[in-house]
């Protein structure tokens, strides 16, 4: 459950950026692919990576996992 809230959260906050998923994950040098099930709760994805996109959205880890 947490995996599909988490990439719910990051889809919602990256969507609000207008970022598509191919261009953003290109930005935080992650593969499309990866980053694609991540979105759609199929990985449990490290700390590391969780770090990554929260720094590509320009946001906290706390604000990444607001809601959450």
């Amino acid at each position: 459950m947490i995996k599909e809230q988490l990439g719910q959260r990051i889809k919602y906050l990256r969507n609000e950026k207008g970022i598509s998923q191919e261009k953003f994950a290109l930005s935080i040098d992650m593969d499309r692919s990866y980053y694609a099930s991540v979105e759609s709760g199929k990985r449990n994805i490290s700390i590391t990576n969780i770090h990554k996109i929260a720094n590509g959205l320009g946001i906290t880890l706390e604000e990444l996992f607001k809601g959450i």
